[in-house]
């Protein structure tokens, strides 16, 4: 008679399992794995191993359950194409990571209708709480996450006036500092390449912060001559040429951030310009683009490390039923060659 097969063991190792291989309790176990300083190096080896070799994994859908919670932030940025989001949010993953939360990412592509859904799909898979990028989006998003009682910080941005816990800055401020700057050497016609200010607040109040200090320094506002581009140094050299073609060519292009001011600075070398003795050029965010480009660019520093973990742990404070509150954090102009 032909021996029929066994199929193998496709069971999933539990917790049991493991202290039965290691000969210990499972409350040892239990210990080896959320706090492993409480037990000694022997048991902590002979307790992995058998870990290891079973393949187990905690139940985190069980143990999100017991405790109302799964310990899963949902953090939306605009890109993952470039580095103008990298450093704040590696600093608020290692904060969350110290505090056993786990980040979960999404990019929006710049599209509102998209965070929108990306916002709604995280918090339906569970997220715990969210940090979300400028302050521009629906009122009934903002409502939706009351209803749900989803904490969220908002990034990248600042304004008091807002009843939003933020964790942020002015980039209104920040940008009319450096147009001073920009002014106070002598330049008075002046060009902006910008994102979309329609849909992106931030880019719309580094635009309102040139025109501010224009309007300090008796200089018209309306004479300032803005393309406004998606983020690429492509998009950046395409942007400068079209200011450059002009009938009033700028002596001074700000860009909205350090991506479109390298793609500038490639223009300009490709139309034979020299900066800054032709036409400086400045940038925004201080990413490390802005200091190893052709001509290191003078730029707005922004604290992205310092914002990414003091955004973590608003949010671990918010979770944890406190109320923590809104952090401005100052930047500052870095003075290179490019002005």
């Amino acid at each position: 008679m032909e021996e029929i097969s066994k199929s193998p063991d496709t069971s999933v190792p539990t917790l049991a399992d493991v202290a039965a291989r290691a000969g210990v309790s499972t409350a040892t176990v239990s210990r080896c794995l959320n706090t492993p300083d409480r037990v000694t190096e022997k048991t902590l080896k002979t307790v992995m191993d058998a870990v290891n070799h079973l393949g187990y994994a905690p139940n985190y859908s069980a143990r999100a359950l017991a405790a109302g919670r799964t310990n899963m932030i949902g953090a939306i940025i605009p890109t993952m194409e470039n580095a103008i989001f990298a450093r704040g949010i590696q600093a608020f993953q290692e904060e969350l990571q110290k505090n056993g939360c786990t980040l979960l990412v999404a990019s929006s592509s710049y599209r509102q209708d998209l965070e929108e859904e990306q916002i709604r799909t995280l918090t339906a898979r569970g997220a715990d709480a969210l940090l979300l990028i400028g302050y521009q989006r629906d009122p009934q998003i903002y409502e939706f996450l009351k209803k749900r009682k989803i904490p969220a910080v908002l990034t990248w941005a600042s304004e008091p006036s807002q009843d939003f816990l933020s964790v942020g800055f002015d980039n209104r401020k920040a940008m009319k500092e450096l147009a001073a700057d920009v002014i106070g050497k002598g330049h008075r016609t002046l060009g902006c390449i910008s994102a979309d200010t329609a849909t992106n607040d931030r880019a719309r109040e580094r635009v309102e912060g040139i025109w501010a200090a224009m309007r300090d320094a008796d200089l018209d506002p309306d004479t300032l001559q803005v393309v406004e581009t998606a983020y690429s140094i492509e998009n950046g050299e395409a942007a400068f040429q079209q200011l450059m073609s002009g009938a009033n060519p700028p002596t001074a292009v700000m860009c909205g951030n350090d991506v479109l001011a390298v793609g500038a600075l490639r223009a300009a070398a490709n139309l034979g310009l020299k900066v800054p003795d032709d036409v400086a050029i400045t940038g925004f965010d201080n990413i490390e683009l802005a200091f190893v480009a052709p001509v290191p660019l003078t730029t707005v520093h922004v604290p992205h490390r310092r914002m990414g973990q003091l955004a973590a742990r608003a949010l671990i404070e918010a979770l944890h039923g406190r109320s923590p509150e809104s952090v401005e954090l100052p930047t500052e102009v870095r003075h290179r060659d490019t002005l």
